[in-house]
């Protein structure tokens, strides 16, 4: 999520001025722009320095310190007019399928399709029409409430360090989507089904609290989900640490991820940013997706063939424990970087690794630098160059705030990308 959603977001929750008795308002983001990348197709993009979207929010005043507040934001593809962004390129992801020599190479390749198929939906794969964020709530004197679909609290205070905004070729998230790359989730970056409460104190400090209930988590996948976040907004810091905790229909732990990090702003010149991530998720709440995939795409392939049922179950147990293998994340990220105000824009630049702790250690470390050129207020000029330097099976491939990255061409080969884009805001 970027800062200039995140203020709004806040302004819109925590304003303390004079308000309307009734105000809807009617904004959006149009971003889009062209990458050129190492081992892909040259793209054009949508949403690549902020998603591309519109949205709807509203508050109505009801006296005495309370006020009923809306958002319901929806995700739009400027290239393709839809609402499903792709991967940056079509390489496969070689991690998941990983311990599976006894399966034969015909069915391995059927698999591949069916876990990363070519072309296929990278985010919002059930087609919502606000998957960005739909909530409604109310402030109170002593907080707010909100209920729905929104961003987690481990996700703003990772946004809050990211020297890119989580977004652009230069995010942090790019080297953190997951072991070796694009596999898995590495956050949650919002939770569906949840309730939230949230204080913003006059002092500058602040919290979240967040509770999701069956179907919770950024995919729905989770059985119960639980989030927290402090943070100090106030004398040019803004910092935080934040939480997050799914677990899996099973009830088992799932990906749990702790965040702590943020900026400080210096004579409005220099902005300094640093952060630290770490993941861990021992039951991945993608299994039971795995396991589905290899009985609608595999099954019935063997059945024609007329493979005995004792070896198809063998090929399954095979198959089962691999990619149960495969998910499993334990790794620790940091990222370090500056901004500094240049002429009527800003230079950007910073340095991020991700130290893999399983046993394959695919580690890779991300640098970036670009330069930000705002025409006016609400429209503004960029370019990015991104260089991901991948160890062993590591596949990370820089992408937009939009489009994950997708994957190297080959496990150890580097990422690099160039983007120019344009972002207007209304």
């Amino acid at each position: 999520m970027k800062k200039s959603l995140i203020a709004a977001l806040l302004g819109a929750t925590f304003a303390t001025s004079a308000l309307a008795q009734t105000s809807v308002q009617i904004y959006g983001i149009a971003d889009a722009g062209v990458m050129w990348q190492k081992g892909g197709p040259t793209k054009i993009y949508s949403g690549g320095a902020d998603g591309s979207r519109i949205g709807f929010k509203g508050t109505e005043d009801l006296g005495n310190g309370y006020k009923a507040i809306f958002n319901l934001e929806a995700r739009v593809e400027l290239d393709t007019g839809t609402q499903q962004p792709t991967l940056m390129n079509d390489n496969p992801g070689r991690y998941l399928l990983r311990g599976m020599q006894g399966i034969p190479a015909a069915i391995l390749d059927r698999l591949q399709a069916t876990i990363q198929p070519p072309g296929g939906p990278a985010v919002n794969q059930e087609r919502a029409l606000f998957d960005r964020t739909s909530y409604v709530g109310m402030i109170t004197p002593i907080g707010a409430i909100m209920l729905g679909n929104m961003y987690t609290p481990g996700y703003e205070v990772f946004n809050m360090a990211d020297v890119f905004e989580s977004g652009t070729a230069g995010t942090w998230g790019h080297v953190t989507g997951g072991t070796a790359g694009f596999t898995a989730l590495g956050a949650d970056i919002r939770s569906k089904e949840a309730v939230q409460y949230r204080i913003a104190l006059p002092n500058g400090i602040g919290g979240s609290l967040m509770y999701g209930a069956r179907g919770s988590g950024y995919l729905g996948r989770y059985n119960k989900f639980r989030a927290g976040a402090l943070t100090y907004k106030a004398n040019g810091f803004d910092v935080g640490v934040g939480y997050n905790h799914g677990y899996e229909r099973q009830g088992r732990p799932s990906l749990r991820t702790t965040t702590v990090g943020g900026s400080y702003t210096l004579n409005d010149t220099w902005k300094f940013f640093a952060g630290f991530h770490s993941q861990r998720n021992s039951n991945s709440a993608l299994i039971p997706d795995y396991l589905g995939g290899w009985d609608a795409a595999v099954v019935p392939a063997l059945t024609a063939q007329g493979i005995p049922a004792a070896t198809q179950a063998a090929l399954r147990g095979i198959f089962s424990r691999a990619i149960t293998a495969n998910t499993q994340q334990d790794a620790k990220s940091y990222q370090a970087g500056l901004h500094y105000r240049l002429g009527s824009g800003r230079v950007m630049a910073s340095y991020a690794h991700q130290n893999d702790r399983t046993a394959s250690n695919s580690d890779a470390n991300l640098y970036a630098i670009g330069y930000d050129y705002f025409l006016s207020k609400r429209t503004d000029l960029y370019t990015v160059a991104a260089f991901i330097k991948n160890d062993n099976e590591a596949q990370y491939s820089p992408g937009t705030a939009g489009n994950p990255g997708g994957f190297t061409e080959t496990p150890g080969a580097d990422g690099r990308a160039l983007q120019i884009g344009i972002r207007h805001r209304f």
